[in-house]
């Protein structure tokens, strides 16, 4: 009965994270642009990752390949996400800026968020800021 219970538990862990990571997968053809394909993907798959490496310690037992998993979801875990914060910081920093819904096309755009504000600013040579304080 203990063995039926690891197996039905192992393959529920085994099938919901294959299940994410394809939601995952979804995300990257569906979404609009890079910064929410980019969360789709980061945490979909820090989850299903996990999910899988469950399922694959829950078949192990306790041994040295489940000690082994538990390794490399570790790695996965802090990796994954110190990833994703590397892939926005490096793509805000090139100037790619977020998909607004909000944003209407019109001839001369208002910026809408403070880095749109500081590209506009930098892109219009000539003019310089007062200053803060008096």
């Amino acid at each position: 009965m203990s063995d039926l219970l690891i197996d039905l538990s192992s393959w529920a862990c085994l099938l919901t994270g294959g299940l994410f990571c394809a939601i995952g997968a979804l995300g990257l053809l569906r979404f609009p642009d890079f910064y929410t394909r980019m969360h789709a993907a980061s945490v979909t798959d820090t989850v299903g990752a996990a999910l899988i490496l469950l399922g694959l310690i829950l078949q192990a037992g306790v041994t040295l390949v489940a000690a082994k998993l538990v390794m490399i979801g570790l790695l996965l875990y802090f990796t994954g996400p110190v990833a994703g914060h590397a892939l926005a910081k490096a793509a805000m920093k090139r100037g790619l800026l977020p998909l607004l819904a909000d944003a209407a096309p019109s001839s001369s755009p208002a910026p809408t968020s403070p880095l749109a504000a500081a590209i506009q600013h930098a892109a219009s040579p000539g003019t310089e800021d007062a200053p803060s304080k008096p």
